[in-house]
């Protein structure tokens, strides 16, 4: 085992290159195969487990970049302030103006498997944690207070159908792809597909949803109409 300030210098070295490990990976970068030996020298210098992949991922505490949602991923690893998947769950229900349903809290967290975040919603339910709400032909989940629920109810029942919401990192994604595409700019059923193909969860209502924020506007290209051309991506 390296002795602390070699182990912290190591663990520092490795994470501005790589930003993620497995405790295997650990294992070998500090000499031993003892757990507890690992998780005292990341607990020195401060770490963070991924909320996906059964928390089996690590970073150390200053590495993430954390997004409006509190969120940040590397590759397909997620991180979260709140910490677990349960507790994230909580503090983007809790957070959000007009509540959270399945499919948005689905496009933020990334999850592979939708059965974690069923279940996750389910034993947060029946723990009291969140409430959820019938609305619309579909459930929507609140605040497991009841005064922050009903102003989040309110709210939602004041929101268009298609208003999702989109993280920055899903925004960028979304202009990137515009930018890189053919003119004329294609419809945002074929830009999500396209993404999703990539492996980048997005739908057309949030692609939509970005055009109309950065006021881009799919049209057809004809003999007697030029193509539209994009905002400079500033390169």
């Amino acid at each position: 085992m390296l002795p602390p300030d070699a182990s912290e210098s190591a663990l520092r070295r490795f994470f501005r290159k790589h930003y993620t490990a497995e405790i295997s990976e650990l294992f070998r970068l500090l000499e031993t195969r003892s757990r507890m030996s690992v998780f005292r020298r990341l607990k020195a210098i401060g770490y963070r487990s991924s909320f996906n992949h059964a928390g089996r991922y690590y970073t150390l505490a200053d590495v993430p970049q954390f997004d409006q949602w509190g969120l940040w991923f590397h590759r397909n690893v997620g991180f979260s302030c709140a910490g677990t998947l349960k507790a994230t769950v909580v503090a983007l229900v809790e957070g959000s103006a007009a509540g959270m349903t399945p499919k948005e809290l689905l496009a933020l967290l990334k999850l592979p498997v939708a059965n974690a975040l069923y279940n996750t919603l389910h034993g947060l339910r029946h723990e009291a944690r969140i409430h959820r709400q019938a609305l619309a032909g579909y459930h929507i989940y609140l605040s497991a207070d009841s005064q922050r629920a009903n102003k989040q109810l309110m709210e939602r029942r004041q929101q268009p159908s298609s208003r999702v919401p989109v993280s920055d990192e899903t925004v960028i994604a979304v202009l990137v792809e515009a930018l890189q595409s053919a003119q004329p700019l294609v419809a945002p059923s074929v830009l999500a597909s396209r993404l999703a193909a990539r492996g980048v969860a997005v739908t057309a209502a949030q692609v939509e949803q970005i055009f109309t924020r950065y006021g881009l506007e799919p049209e057809k290209k004809t003999a007697d109409s030029p193509s539209r051309r994009l905002p400079s991506s500033g390169r």
